[in-house]
């Protein structure tokens, strides 16, 4: 597929990009945030497009524009270490951008930022170790008595340490009593409530014989009751057959 309009403006202002980050810049360069700001812009609206590239060479465009604005952002911090840090983690292109070049134009510009920051880190460790030692001989005297009070917190910090788990070993013991005599209580108590339940299951069995005995024992007495009564009443029945066959009516 032919390349668009829009996408042949973005590989030129891509390459333009691309020189610029090569050459060395002043502080108060504006013209290459400006210039990766627009490629942000022509990139969304080529995304946008019906008649884009393809997914890889979207791709390898997004990265190369990721790439120079995080190059942007690395040279805003103010540590050399952190800028080389940040260029660490910056990923460059990985196909050329024109025809011209043979390899990719930010892969020579991330080599180039990694040996100046680098070049950075040296010096300034070389300044910064040419200045401890003169510190060191101006200030053995200093030097000893911070020996001294070093090892006077050194000391300090042993006993509060030796304190500390001296503490914690006796509180280890404490907790291993208290969880013995948990144990304890807790093993009692359950004896107590097994010793509970069974006797409990006793007194229900003994409650339920009690109960057999007392109902057999009304069922003996009201059958007794009642051959009395009935016995009761046949003697009154004779009783009165025989009252009237010995006193006959008066006429």
């Amino acid at each position: 597929m032919a390349a668009t309009r829009l996408e042949l403006n973005l590989m030129r202002l891509l390459s333009r990009c691309e020189a610029l980050a090569a050459e060395r810049r002043d502080p108060e360069e504006w013209r290459l945030e400006k210039y990766v700001a627009a490629l942000e812009d022509m990139l969304r609206e080529l995304k946008k497009q019906s008649s884009k590239p393809a997914p890889e060479l979207l791709n390898e465009y997004s990265r190369k524009v990721d790439f120079l604005k995080g190059l942007l952002e690395a040279e805003k911090l103010s540590s050399s270490t952190e800028k080389a840090l940040a260029n660490q983690f910056l990923a460059p292109g990985r196909t050329p951008t024109t025809t011209k070049e043979r390899t990719p134009a930010t892969k020579t510009v991330h080599l180039q930022a990694k040996a100046r920051c680098t070049g950075k880190m040296r010096s300034e460790l070389l300044d910064s170790e040419e200045l401890n030692i003169r510190k060191r001989k101006g200030l053995v005297s200093d030097e000893k008595q911070s020996a001294v009070e070093l090892d006077a917190m050194l000391q300090h910090h042993q006993d509060m340490q030796e304190k500390l788990a001296e503490e914690m070993l006796s509180l280890a013991r404490s907790l291993k009593n208290n969880t013995l005599a948990a144990q304890n209580v807790i093993k009692q108590d359950n004896q107590t409530l097994s010793h509970s339940l069974k006797m409990a299951d006793q007194n229900f069995e003994k409650l339920k014989d009690e109960s057999d005995r007392l109902e057999q024992h009304a069922k003996k007495s009201v059958n007794w009751l009642l051959w009395i009564m009935l016995i009761v009443v046949c003697f009154i029945f004779i009783s009165m057959i025989l009252f009237i066959r010995i006193f006959p009516k008066l006429k």
